[in-house]
């Protein structure tokens, strides 16, 4: 099962800007469909954004969409979620998670189709 490790956290003021990373250890990265997913406190965790297993497809929320991109590279086993235009409705533990299921870009919106997750990182944006 591949491990994932988040990184790129933090704190930074509305309209800022941060970079998630996750890394993932192993030759097998490219057999992974990646998505981003966040949880804020109290509420359920919800679908950010996701990438195919050659990075030639993304598909975001609609909350993100014009704001957040998702990319990967292979070669350095790693996704990333470049987040601008940040706002306090984007406060929320960040995870990422692999899937190795190959389907319609729409099904890795939901978590039940990802066998594989992070353990977090968390952003803090301040009005």
């Amino acid at each position: 099962q591949v491990q994932l490790v988040e990184s790129g956290g933090g704190l930074v003021q509305a309209g800022g800007s941060l970079r998630l990373s996750c890394a993932a250890p192993g030759r097998t990265f490219s057999n992974y469909a990646m998505g981003w997913f966040r949880q804020a406190p109290g509420k359920e965790r919800e679908f950010v954004a996701a990438i195919n297993r050659s990075g030639s497809s993304t598909y975001y929320a609609d909350s993100v969409k014009g704001r957040f991109t998702i990319s990967r590279d292979n070669a350095k086993n790693t996704v990333y979620l470049q987040m601008n235009s940040l706002t306090p409705e984007d406060t929320a533990g960040y995870y990422c998670a692999a899937s190795g299921r190959v389907g319609p870009m729409a099904m890795f919106t939901s978590t039940e189709h990802y066998n594989a997750w992070g353990q977090g990182t968390q952003v803090v944006v301040s009005s």
